[in-house]
């Protein structure tokens, strides 16, 4: 059997490269006799999926994606373009949207990260006002909490996008959640999730890559370079099990208490490495592994 071969988004500037943040991946991979193939992320986020596959090699197997985040739907018509091409994602849609989406992830993992709610919003739907957003976060009790998608938080802009310090102001939420759907813009993912805060220790956090329910390597968080944390996996081990998705993230940190929490899970696919780490201890757990 033909072993799997890897997408990788493609330089807008330069099409027949590959783009340049993940330049060092591919090289990597070819270095091993993967096999390497690029797509067209813009063409994709745009619609065209079939453009975007058009350097797919016909019948040529089974991919996994290695590039830019990819909108859960973009990627479903991501993967009906290659299966035209006779061609398949080793991570399915319904698997990608599954760890990259918290409403997708976050029953299995309860328990072992903060309590969320969330509401499904269109990018471009009117804005609820502040006594949806208050009823919405009612289930937190009061304390502090954070606003985010179902995929990512503006934490850069902490205090007017993000970070709500009491979640029964319902003005202070209901300013930060729509200063929030404000910024995102057209890429806001899903909705809008509000989580309770949880203070963790300084020392960054820990990015820790599955396959297979199995952890393969632990690395730093690409916001905290340099500090990769030692978390206690065994209840974390249980829940990525329970998911039921090859190639998944789990980021964790270490709460004030001296408990490990975590604070997110992804596809594999589209988590990102440390500056400078060209993914070489990545790729070989991953292709060391049986079903890479």
């Amino acid at each position: 059997m033909t072993a799997p071969g890897f997408l990788f988004c493609r330089d807008p500037l330069r099409p027949g490269r590959t783009d340049p943040q993940f330049a060092p991946e591919a090289e990597v991979l070819r270095q091993t006799g993967a096999r390497v193939v690029l797509v067209d992320h813009d063409a994709l986020l745009a619609g065209d999926a079939e453009a975007a596959v058009e350097r797919v090699p016909r019948a040529s197997g089974a991919y996994r994606y290695r590039g830019w985040m990819v909108p859960a739907a973009r990627y479903e018509a991501l993967e009906q373009a290659l299966a035209a091409r006779g061609c398949a994602l080793l991570t399915g849609a319904t698997a990608y949207r599954t760890a990259h989406e918290l409403p997708g992830w976050y029953d299995t993992f309860t328990g072992l990260t903060p309590h969320s709610v969330w509401r499904a919003l269109l990018p471009g739907e009117p804005l609820p006002g502040p006594s949806v957003w208050a009823a919405l976060a009612s289930g937190l009790g009061p304390g502090p909490g954070i606003v985010k998608d179902f995929v990512k938080s503006r934490k850069h802009e902490w205090h007017e996008a993000c970070f709500v310090p009491d979640l029964t102001d319902t003005d202070r939420l209901a300013s930060v959640v729509g200063r929030f759907v404000e910024l995102q813009g057209g890429f806001l993912a899903g909705g809008v999730v509000v989580r309770a805060y949880e203070p963790f220790v300084p020392g960054g956090e820990a990015r820790v890559w599955w396959v297979d329910g199995e952890p393969v390597l632990v690395t730093a968080h690409p916001d905290t370079p340099g500090q990769v944390p030692a978390p206690c996996l065994d209840d974390v081990g249980e829940a990525v099990r329970r998911l039921r998705c090859s190639w998944v993230t789990t980021d964790m940190a270490l709460r004030e208490d001296g408990v490990w929490r975590v604070v997110e899970v992804g596809d594999g696919q589209v988590s990102g490495l440390p500056a400078a780490d060209d993914g070489r201890d990545l790729f070989g757990a991953l292709l060391g592994h049986g079903s890479a």
